[in-house]
């Protein structure tokens, strides 16, 4: 079966280039101008994958993204944002919201081929809604705050474990500091700037693989 492709962009050129390629290389494809249409043709056709511009007319990338992430219809959809903005904070701004991956304009369509089919290969374990999630030899039971690896417990912390649910929720998904800091910390509570450094280090040195990396900036991503 095709994967299904929404294109969400106010430039008529970038539209018709970004179709032309991405029909090529065998996907279906739907376009909108701009945020208002994009939600609603994701309603229509529920892609599989968003290419979502920033910057547009009536509702920006940002609101969209956040408002499709709110509903469970898009659990099994990625959302790639395009956008000429390289700030920054218009990064963390978007995968703050739920972006899988960013990409600053000017695009070079066979690169951003090789992006879209490497995160379309992604493994959503966020579809999985048992109290089980597996991951490789790393198997986490969330109703018993239990991690194994290798058959053998490993023993977290509350908040450690709370991290490490938080990162495999959304595997290679960046959290940003701030939002670990909110979902596990919550926003009253005052920590130390260094605090979520510590825990990560303490998660790390008690798992036997790498699965926990570091984003220069802005924050973790838990890949396997």
């Amino acid at each position: 079966m095709k994967k299904k492709i929404l294109i969400v962009d106010d430039e008529p050129d970038i539209l018709d280039i970004l179709q032309y390629n991405l029909e090529k290389e065998g996907y279906l494809i739907t376009k909108a101008k701009n945020g208002k249409e994009a939600i609603k043709k994701a309603y229509d056709t529920i892609p599989d994958l968003i290419l979502l511009d920033i910057m547009m007319p009536k509702k920006n990338g940002i609101d969209v993204c956040r408002e499709l992430r709110e509903d469970q219809k898009f659990s099994g959809t990625y959302i790639m944002f395009l956008t000429a903005r390289d700030e920054e904070y218009s990064e963390v701004a978007g995968f703050d919201v739920g972006a899988d991956d960013y990409v600053v304009k000017p695009i070079r369509p066979r690169s951003l081929i090789s992006r879209i089919k490497a995160i379309m290969s992604r493994k959503r374990t966020l579809e999985n809604k048992g109290q089980i999630l597996k991951f490789g030899d790393l198997v986490i039971d969330r109703e018993k705050y239990l991690v194994y690896e290798n058959d053998t417990i490993i023993n977290l912390t509350k908040k450690q474990f709370k991290i490490l649910l938080l990162l495999t929720s959304k595997p290679e998904k960046v959290f940003t500091r701030e939002t670990i800091y909110t979902k596990v910390w919550g926003d009253d509570i005052l920590v130390g700037e260094r605090t979520l450094d510590v825990h990560i280090r303490k998660i790390r040195e008690k798992l036997s693989k790498k699965y926990i990396f570091t984003i220069k900036g802005i924050g973790y991503s838990f890949k396997y």
